[in-house]
């Protein structure tokens, strides 16, 4: 007999902290629902941080990533506790799709099963091309740089004509530690914002549109972006839904980023199948929905 259901997973910083503002009490806010939700539908139910060192992770059913946050900024260490903990118990979502969904490089397999990316090139670690090379190369002006592993915005930046010299030696700093992508900046993202559609056990939930803050083209809060409320048409929910069933395995719980592309086409901006901010405080009936696949898994 399991001690525990299931385990909520956070990080560090959100376990107990001393000072909460804005940005934790969403995040304290968040994890209480889902956590409310689970014991609703009368499972045992903790939260803790995902590097707890005290705890014996044999002794629960499930583990449901929410809020690690950290993860990215300590991904040696992340990974080979994730390789312990799967052999102990089961990981919501997957390990296998949670490592899947790490690598940026999972766009090129929702585009094999038919879900259309905006234009994406690929440079992998250590490779021998300077950020002039690899612009001429991909016929590339203005465009977006980032790491296939991050998170938050890290390492993520505009390159245009002016700037390009000026990040030379950052890029091969970069590249010798980890592989790039590189995407035509889009206009429509700056221009109409970014649309988060929320997928729980499958099925579309709710959707909230993030909007840069005026002069940035990150639509991250982190950067001064901001989230509304959005009701999307029945095209972006279809494409978001079909997104998901592309996917390595179903997933219990997905949020699909998408945006109209330079072509005008809808797009992936990015699929988040780890540890997204699924803003559940702007719709607590998603919590509900992911609580309820989660007694359903369990039960099964």
């Amino acid at each position: 007999m399991k001690k525990y259901d299931i385990v909520i997973l956070t990080e560090r910083r959100y376990v107990n902290p001393t000072k909460v503002d804005n940005y934790i009490s969403n995040v304290l806010l968040e994890d209480d629902l889902v956590k409310k939700g689970l014991e609703k539908d009368g499972l045992r139910v903790i939260r803790l941080s995902w590097d707890d060192s005290d705890f014996d992770w044999s002794t629960t059913k499930y583990i449901l990533f929410r809020t690690t946050w950290d993860y990215f900024d300590r991904f040696d260490e992340f990974s080979s506790w994730l390789e312990k903990v799967s052999k102990l118990t089961t990981l919501i979502n997957s390990e296998a799709i949670i490592r899947w969904n790490l690598d940026k490089h999972y766009l090129l397999d929702l585009q094999k099963n038919g879900v259309h990316i905006c234009e994406s090139y690929f440079v992998e670690k250590g490779e021998n091309i300077n950020l002039k090379e690899s612009s001429e190369k991909y016929n590339l002006t203005n465009f977006v740089l980032k790491p296939c592993i991050s998170g938050g915005g890290r390492h993520t930046y505009k390159i245009t004509p002016e700037n390009l010299q000026e990040h030379e030696v950052l890029f091969k700093e970069l590249i010798a530690e980890e592989a790039y992508i590189l995407q035509p900046f889009q206009h429509n993202i700056v221009e109409r914002g970014e649309i988060s559609l929320m997928i729980m056990n499958g099925e579309f939930t709710h959707a909230v549109l993030k909007v840069a803050k005026p002069g940035d083209f990150r639509v991250q809060d982190d950067f001064g972006g901001t989230v509304h409320d959005y009701k999307p048409t029945a095209e972006e929910i279809a494409f978001a839904e079909k997104t998901v069933n592309a996917c390595l395995e179903k997933p219990m719980y997905a949020r699909v980023d998408i945006f109209t592309d330079n072509d005008n086409k809808l797009a992936i901006a990015e699929l988040e199948l780890i540890e997204p901010e699924l803003w559940f405080r702007n719709h607590p009936e998603a919590a509900t929905k992911l609580s309820k696949g989660i007694k359903q898994l369990i039960l099964n």
